[in-house]
């Protein structure tokens, strides 16, 4: 490899991966990348990495702590950046798009399915099999996390005062994840020891001659440049403005659609710690405020987006459709065109965070004080992920009849086999959720009322 003076190598232009075969894998990956983001960014670090040495090891953990620091799908991020480092932009947009395009039909397809069908009672039957399974999901979403962010009493004390002030008291997700970054940096700038972590272990040296990218690369496209930063931020305005303009002139009530896009727009921006952290936001307004959807319908989508490829987020763009199908009387046209606003605003901050921060980011390793900020940050998203259990928990298992509310002993059993199946006997999400549905169907034919 040719070297410069300053010890960095350029990547060798013999090893470069063909556009076409990293088009292909990004593809394949958007149809096979289930198991949410564990399992997606295990799929791309035994191809790009292990297989096809594209990226080191080093490199591609560079890049996914800067993409774990941003709001949004992690796993979507990564794949935009390593898209970016290999083919610049056009690699990026290809990564990040094909990434979400599979799934987005899918569910589209799905959805479709569920408003047409979904009256049936068979049809319902499935679904009140899944509810409970999708419960436990989210609990055992709870517990993975909390297990990574609570490390000091700080961040218990902060998950447990987010939990209050979303479920009791009704505080909006995004002003408690503004809360939490300010009492981060005052605990930095005042009581520094507590942020501190244990355990630090030193990176090991490892060997990376052998891949296109590796630790010491230096790529002349990733070169931060103010000038080509203003044209990306020129470009993602004009990309987000224009959407309303064609709502104005070509469909009815733009103000719904207005509405809609904002809302969207503001979600993406505050989903830290991925889509169980942001549900309980979106629930709050879309179901509570707005009256897009019911509660039971947002536990069904979550359903759905579990059953899918793609990332979790993806489920917003199933509220997206019932916010489009509700508003305008049963339109399947509307609800499509509101799944596909849905995840065009969902999405569009997440290539601007990577193609404008990406370059940022190669030029330096990640920051000691955001990750000890984004610690503090997490630690609240613990609580606001308990609230979104306890709320879909409440929906799935307090029945109303007409002797008042109820306890669905069903669901609530269900919930702790779900547990137990999929928590001590590690039986798969995917495997799991159809074994789900067959109860629920199997609850109908014996007479049960779902």
């Amino acid at each position: 490899m040719p070297v410069h003076s300053d010890n960095t190598t350029t990547a060798s232009a013999t090893g470069k991966p063909n556009f076409k075969e990293a088009f292909f894998f990004w593809l394949k990956l958007g149809f096979i990348s289930f198991g949410g983001p564990a399992g997606q960014i295990g799929i791309m670090h035994e191809f790009i990495v292990e297989q096809k040495k594209w990226v080191s090891d080093s490199r591609l953990l560079h890049a996914l702590n800067y993409c774990m620091l941003l709001p949004g799908p992690e796993a979507q991020q990564l794949a935009t950046y390593i898209g970016w480092l290999l083919h610049g932009v056009r690699g990026g947009l290809t990564a990040g798009i094909l990434f979400v395009l599979p799934s987005v039909f899918i569910l589209l397809g799905l959805s479709l399915i569920y408003v047409t069908y979904g009256s049936i009672p068979w049809v319902a039957a499935l679904f009140y099999g899944l509810k409970p399974a999708v419960v436990a999901i989210v609990a055992l979403a709870l517990i993975k996390i909390s297990k990574k962010a609570l490390v000091s009493w700080l961040h218990y004390v902060l998950a447990l005062l987010s939990f209050v002030l979303i479920f009791f008291l009704d505080v909006p997700f995004p002003l408690i994840i503004l809360g939490a970054i300010v009492v981060a940096v005052f605990m930095l700038k005042v009581f520094p020891a507590t942020l501190k972590r244990r355990g630090g272990e030193e990176q090991k040296v490892t060997d990376e001659s052998g891949y296109y990218i590796s630790a010491e690369t230096v790529l002349p496209d990733t070169v931060f440049s103010w000038k080509r930063v203003s044209k990306q931020l020129a470009v993602a305005a004009l990309l987000w403005i224009a959407p309303f303009l064609v709502f104005y002139l070509l469909l009815q009530d733009s103000s719904f659609w207005n509405n809609l896009s904002l809302f969207f727009t503001k979600a993406a921006f505050v989903t830290f710690g991925g889509a169980y952290a942001v549900l309980p936001y979106v629930a709050q307004v879309a179901v509570e405020k707005l009256n897009w959807l019911s509660n039971h319908q947002m536990i069904d989508g979550l359903a759905l987006g579990e059953t899918t490829p793609g990332p979790l987020i993806m489920v917003l763009a199933f509220v997206g459709f019932m916010a489009g199908y509700n508003h305008f009387a049963g339109s399947l046209l509307m609800g499509t065109i509101g799944l596909a606003v849905t995840t065009y605003y969902t999405f569009l901050p997440c290539f601007l965070f990577i193609l404008v921060g990406a370059p940022i980011v190669e030029k330096t390793q990640s920051n000691t004080s955001i990750k000890a900020i984004l610690s503090i940050v997490t630690a609240a998203v613990v609580g606001v992920i308990l609230n979104l259990t306890v709320y879909f928990g409440q929906a799935v298992v307090i029945r109303e009849g007409s002797g008042g509310m109820a306890v669905d002993y069903f669901s609530f059993g269900w919930i702790i086999v779900s547990l137990v199946a999929m928590y001590r006997f590690k039986v798969g999400m995917i495997p799991w959720i159809v074994v789900s549905a067959l109860a629920g169907l199997g609850m109908y034919l014996i007479g049960y009322q779902v």
